[in-house]
């Protein structure tokens, strides 16, 4: 009987999963799902390592809920488990604070920290940890881990991480965070293999996906991201719209006279590729439309990532390597091309056929900034944090 580790995401209306085969040298993805629209209409997708594809909804107005979520999933688990042990459960959370700095086996008193970081994450942080509780209740035998996405980060320098804010601010845990750090964390991890130069050197990865992000690392350690506070700062996104001057707070809260939530629903939800182009936050929509605001969209977006990577560069004082990943800089071919097109005072100079071809290096050799397309894996990077832990 082997054992299998499950790795869960949980969401405001969404639980993504996946199971991990615990193999002596390796961790093998066996498993991989989703159940969305709990609370509205919840629909199931599992697709198993053979490419076999399960499905169920539940029917327009089902509150299935995030209780009845990992109640069904577990009962599919034990049908498919084909003699599995489940091992452990790794859990995806946004953000560990200034006090955790790495994965952590969950107890009650860790469970009590995590939830008073509420507030620094409020529309994240809550969801992320309610997997956790269902299952100590359900299975408090069950080794639980939580892999944060700000741990990452935490190698900044505090000048990188201020806000020129009043210490008696500052000191409440008002700073940059930064996020996706799962993410940039198995790019490091997997960089040495691909790219041993760009692991060693300065190096800017930018995840590209629905929520997007750009990290300068030096040898494999992060010391700026466009990612602070929160995860709506920094790039413009699928939904969100990324920095802002905070003087549109105050115009939105005087002359508009929004309130706080509307205010919330505005830049993480209705703004971004959403906001500006009227039409739709995926990138794949707005690349195959002929409107004049999916193509203003697409514009301010690919500026934004060519500023920040500008500003990330000179953090490190110079670059010497930029990696494109997740959704967007995985599968867009139209938007990497822009990306290093626009790096070309930098040094970067795209090969049209490599980047076609999807890479790995989609530079030329003449490059003086080498670029390549790395995919990302969050999950397996929790899998290995929770192996090590349980």
């Amino acid at each position: 009987m082997g054992d299998v580790i499950l790795v869960l995401n949980a969401g405001s209306s969404s639980l993504k999963f996946s199971v991990f085969d615990v193999q002596p040298a390796q961790l093998e993805l066996i498993l991989r799902g989703q159940i969305e629209a709990l609370y509205t209409s919840p629909r199931f997708r599992a697709t198993d390592r053979e490419g076999n594809v399960s499905s169920f909804e539940w029917g327009d107005d089902y509150r299935l809920g995030h209780e009845g979520a990992i109640e069904y999933l577990g009962g599919f688990l034990r049908e498919q488990g084909g003699g599995h042990r489940l091992m452990a459960v790794g859990h995806r959370v946004v953000h560990g604070g200034q006090r955790f700095t790495g994965p952590v086996a969950v107890t009650s008193a860790v469970l009590d920290e995590l939830d008073s970081l509420t507030p620094l994450a409020p529309l994240h942080q809550p969801h992320n940890l309610k997997p956790i509780r269902i299952l100590a209740q359900v299975r408090p035998d069950l080794t639980q881990v939580a892999c944060f996405d700000t741990t990452f980060h935490r190698t900044q320098t505090e000048v990188a991480q201020a806000y020129a804010l009043p210490a008696s601010i500052t000191e409440r845990g008002v700073r940059r965070y930064g996020f996706h750090g799962l993410s940039y964390e198995y790019i490091a991890s997997v960089l040495p293999d691909i790219a041993p130069a760009a692991a060693a050197g300065r190096t800017v990865v930018a995840h590209l996906g629905n929520g997007a992000s750009m990290c300068a690392m030096v040898a494999g350690k992060s010391v700026a991201s466009t990612m602070g506070f929160t995860a709506v700062e920094g790039l413009p996104m699928g939904t969100r719209c990324g920095s802002l001057d905070p003087g549109v707070m105050l115009y939105l809260l005087d002359e508009l006279k929004m309130d706080s939530q509307a205010i919330a629903d505005l830049i993480y939800k209705g703004s971004g590729l959403l906001g500006m182009s009227g039409i739709s936050g995926d990138m794949r929509v707005l690349l195959d439309s002929d409107a004049a605001r999916a193509a203003f969209a697409i514009d301010v977006y690919t500026y934004r990532i060519g500023r920040e990577l500008g500003s990330l560069a000179a953090a490190m004082q110079g670059l010497d390597a930029l990696v494109l990943t997740a959704g967007i800089g995985e599968h867009a071919v139209a938007i990497r091309e822009r990306i290093v097109r626009d790096a070309a005072w930098l040094g970067a100079e795209l090969d049209e056929a490599a980047n076609r071809a999807g890479g790995p290096l989609i530079s030329r050799a003449s490059s003086k900034v080498p670029v390549w397309v790395v995919p990302t894996n969050e999950e397996l990077m929790i899998a290995r944090h929770t192996r090590a832990i349980a």
